[in-house]
């Protein structure tokens, strides 16, 4: 099943990029697949399999929903039989705000918000094939709710600008796009973010990358260097293994092998 998402509504599109729904197969397991980072925070909500996912073998059943944070390593999750997920990718300066959670740089953390009374509704919806109706509940319900962190507006400035640029803006320049000072935009990022101008940035450009070379495993690194910023091959070679513990080269082999067996173009989740 191909990967189905739809934008949100005209007033919550400063705090939530979309809302999706992918079917994920791993057969009689248990099996692993590899979630790479990007450059948003993503709130998942999963159904299907009563022996659930975990984030090691034998390790405890992830609670659903669970909140998948801004990434700096690919993270390993462990399952088996067939999966329906929904997600809710938010942008990584309101996200802990949206939920009323600290910011923090932890990967992968329990959901303790009002919103997971959604978690029976959407499974119904979803058993029932009625994917389009899911995530509508899902947008009804944050249309309804308080979205506290939706009304920074030096954020919501800084990120539109690093969204439009891939990541390529210095932060003197993110924080002139913002109309605030360096050292402003860089502690409201950190209390809001748990992460760094750069350091978000920085994902942005590996995102890009990791999205070309899905698309075009033979396309040229040097031509992909001189695009996005970076010093040069070498340089997007470094950052790249820096995210993905791998090599563009290798990953883009990957890409090759992974693309001839699955029907999809679904670039988050790479299974091993």
């Amino acid at each position: 099943m191909p990967l189905y998402e739809v934008e949100p509504p005209p007033e919550l599109r400063q705090v939530i990029k979309n809302f999706w729904h992918f079917r994920l197969d791993l057969g009689p397991g248990p099996a692993s697949f590899e979630v790479l980072p990007d450059g948003y925070a993503e709130i998942i909500f999963y159904f299907g399999n009563a022996a659930g996912l975990t984030v090691q073998p034998g390790g405890p059943r992830l609670p659903s929903p669970f909140l998948l944070g801004l990434l700096d390593q690919p993270v390993r999750f462990t399952g088996s039989g067939w999966l329906d997920v929904v997600g809710i990718k938010c942008f990584p300066w309101t996200v802990f705000d949206l939920l009323g959670l600290p910011a923090g740089r932890g990967s992968v953390q329990p959901v303790r918000h009002p919103l997971v009374q959604l978690q029976v509704p959407l499974q119904q919806l979803v058993e029932a094939a009625q994917t389009p109706e899911a995530l509508a509940e899902v947008a009804q319900y944050f249309q309804t709710a308080r979205l506290a962190g939706a009304d920074n507006l030096v954020l919501r400035k800084a990120g539109a600008a690093m969204r439009r640029a891939n990541g390529t803006l210095p932060v003197h320049e993110v924080a002139a796009a913002a109309h605030a000072t360096v050292r402003t935009l860089e502690r409201r990022f950190k209390q809001a973010v748990g992460h760094t101008v750069k350091d978000v940035s920085a994902l942005m450009r590996f995102e890009q990358v990791r999205d070309r070379l899905w698309r075009d495993p033979a396309a040229s690194l040097a031509g992909l260097a001189h695009e996005l910023g970076y010093a040069d091959q070498s340089h997007l070679g470094q950052e790249f293994k820096r995210y993905s513990t791998t090599t563009p080269a290798a990953f883009a082999r990957q890409v090759k092998q992974v693309r001839r067996l699955m029907d999809r173009d679904f670039v988050a989740f790479l299974l091993t």
